[in-house]
């Protein structure tokens, strides 16, 4: 069933992997620990997930890991969640594809990237955005100017907001100061935090969500975060938020899959290999997520 509000914590998940000759790169999406991994989330408050994301690896997957990734996903929490699913594609005819597969599916909203792969201009964005939010669920579009080299300004998404069904953004571009600006010319389109070392900035200047990928490490403690955030607790907000902010700043970077599953590890749960194109750490990046993590597990009381 679909919902208009694609707010709250909505964590983009990580995918695991396990050993197997037979699957690309000899990695065979672990479906049951993803199951697992989803319903972990939710449980642990989590207002629900987001699979096919780029910390999903989506673009690593064959279509068929692909639609099965979102239907594990939206088994997995049933009606105790939202799960938005990742449609991005290089044209609008592939990205509605997996819109409609999606909605077959019963996922609750749709998040999309503008076309990839290709630069394309204010009109080709508007086309791709009208296509994908034609299938009829909300859709929350992802502002990420550093991998599509597009940016979706406050000025172009107050035309975007015009969409039937599209009713948030995912703001990725790292300046706190466009919060304030997209309220004032789209106001209704719901602002969303899309990268983790912003987060607590970006939701006292009124974003209403945060699009995540460090909770994939420690979800209830995000979940606080938000919510003191959200009812006005700054003081104990910074206090939980300062000694966080160096392992999220990872999410900002290009290694963010390896970093994230990498904590995962570090925390108990299993985050494991990435598919190519992405390899492992380097030793250095290795010691200093280690690094951070162990700051950001200390703050928490976890040894």
């Amino acid at each position: 069933m679909s919902t208009p509000d694609l707010g709250g914590v909505v964590v983009a998940t990580a995918l695991p992997y396990r050993a197997d000759d037979s699957a690309p790169a000899g990695l065979a999406v672990d479906y049951d620990a993803y199951a697992e991994h989803c319903r972990w989330l939710v449980d642990n408050g989590c207002r629900g997930v987001g699979p096919n994301g780029s910390l999903g690896e989506y673009s690593s997957l064959t279509d068929e890991e692909r639609r099965r990734v979102a239907r594990t996903a939206i088994e997995a929490v049933g009606s105790d969640g939202i799960v938005v699913v990742g449609v991005h594609g290089p044209g609008s005819h592939q990205a509605k594809h997996w819109a409609e597969a999606a909605a077959e599916d019963g996922a609750n909203g749709l998040l999309c990237l503008p076309p990839t792969l290709y630069r394309a201009n204010r009109g080709e964005v508007l086309a791709h955005f009208e296509a994908v939010a034609s299938v009829g669920l909300p859709v929350m579009v992802y502002n990420n100017p550093f991998d599509t080299k597009v940016d979706l300004t406050p000025e172009l998404l107050s035309e975007i907001a015009q969409i039937d069904n599209v009713v948030a953004v995912k703001e990725f571009s790292g300046d706190v100061r466009r919060v304030l600006e997209i309220r004032e010319r789209a106001p209704g389109l719901d602002v969303i935090s899309g990268a983790d070392d912003v987060v607590l900035e970006s939701l006292l200047m009124g974003a209403t969500g945060w699009f995540a990928g460090f909770p994939n490490v420690f979800p209830a403690e995000s979940v606080r975060l938000f919510d003191l955030a959200t009812s006005g607790k700054l003081a104990e907000a910074r206090a939980l938020y300062e000694p966080l902010v160096a392992a999220f700043r990872w999410d900002s970077r290009t290694e963010f899959v390896q970093a994230i599953k990498l904590g995962m590890d570090l925390v108990g749960r299993y985050g494991g290999p990435c598919r190519p194109p992405r390899g492992a750490l380097t030793d250095e990046h290795r010691v200093q997520v280690t690094a951070d993590m162990r700051r950001a597990l200390a703050s928490l009381g976890v040894s």
